[in-house]
């Protein structure tokens, strides 16, 4: 199995979730979208991880990106523990958790890393764009959870940058000034980026982000 890397088209797959059978590429439709992969049900870092994204369904939603969890325990446990979630994280997760007792979806996105636990999916997030190719990709161990303030952000650049000539400087949140591309002449910038723009040095030229207030 090849390793999958940025740029590659997501693997399609089927598979039952808590909120029915999908089809993983129809299921995405024209969003983009997280697919992120837990080590354990009933394990407490994904318990508050999983409640995190279920607050943050309106953050998701105003950004047109669908959000489907994985664990490779089964349909009946998943159901149990979203149960617990609910009561100790306060919310209501409305998203599909995927079974895959088989592992066939880990196996396709590479989530188990055998040096780390042989059956256990490490914390792997994918971030997929609405034509399927994966455009981030982060792996953190099962004792860390996710910062979802910054899968957020990725989003919002990644977003920003597949429509602009631009990219986001270390640190870049919504609102702040990007870079533009260098493969942007001095003479389209006025076109590009009406709203002007500091050259710091030649290959390092900023502008306020286009679509901000």
């Amino acid at each position: 199995m090849a390793t999958l890397r940025l740029g590659d088209t997501a693997p399609d797959f089927n598979a039952e979730t808590t909120e029915g059978t999908i089809q993983f590429h129809d299921w995405l439709g024209d969003s983009w979208g997280v697919l992120f992969s837990h080590p354990a049900d009933y394990t407490p870092v994904c318990t508050t991880e999983l409640g995190t994204v279920a607050q943050y369904t309106d953050q998701f939603k105003k950004r047109n990106t669908k959000v489907a969890a994985l664990s490779v325990d089964g349909l009946e446990s998943h159901k149990g523990w979203i149960k617990d979630i609910n009561e100790t994280q306060n919310t209501t997760v409305n998203f599909p958790i995927i079974a895959d007792e088989d592992k066939k979806v880990a196996n396709l996105y590479d989530m188990i890393h055998p040096n780390a636990d042989n059956n256990l999916t490490v914390r792997s997030v994918f971030i997929i764009d609405p034509s399927k190719k994966i455009k981030l990709i982060l792996t953190y161990p099962a004792s860390t959870g996710r910062n979802f303030d910054e899968l957020i952000r990725v989003i919002d650049s990644l977003q920003l940058t597949a429509y602009q000539k631009l990219a986001t400087p270390a640190n870049w949140k919504q609102g702040d000034d990007c870079v533009i591309s260098p493969a942007v002449s001095n003479e389209e910038i006025p076109e590009l980026f009406p709203k002007g723009h500091t050259e710091i040095k030649p290959y390092l030229r900023m502008t306020p982000q286009p679509d901000s207030k």
